[in-house]
């Protein structure tokens, strides 16, 4: 579960994969992931159970979604140890005044961006991939 630490080859080597659908993030204060909902991420924090799932399943189940947005993967294998890989695709978007929910995983980091920004966030990833400032 190694994954590559070193800043300018997750950069250069980041393939970012914009992920079919729209997303919402939503908050369940009982804590409890409803019956037939399959979130791709839950995080439990003091006020509740926060479930990130397609919009459509959101609606299905009457739950309020909040913030839209795409799912980016950034495909390179980055360590969870990795330090400055976030902060550089975090800044280039800020630049560019494009909010943005990152999440790590075991194996890649995942951004969820505005769906009216998906596309202007594509090119500024893989401007910066090809570029490889940090």
């Amino acid at each position: 579960m190694s994954g590559e630490t070193d800043l300018r080859r997750l950069l250069s080597g980041m393939r970012p994969e914009l992920r079919p659908g729209t997303y919402v993030f939503v908050l369940v204060a009982d804590g409890r992931v409803p019956a037939g909902l399959a979130p791709v991420l839950t995080f439990r924090e003091a006020e509740g159970l926060t479930l990130i799932l397609t919009e459509d399943e959101a609606a299905r189940a009457g739950l309020p979604g909040a913030f839209p947005c795409r799912w980016i993967t950034l495909a390179v294998h980055s360590s969870l140890a990795a330090v400055g890989f976030l902060a550089a695709v975090t800044q280039r978007l800020a630049e560019a005044g494009i909010a943005v929910n990152a999440v790590s995983a075991v194996h890649h980091d995942h951004l969820f961006v505005p769906v009216a920004r998906a596309e202007e966030a594509m090119r500024l990833l893989r401007d910066l991939a090809g570029g490889t400032a940090c």
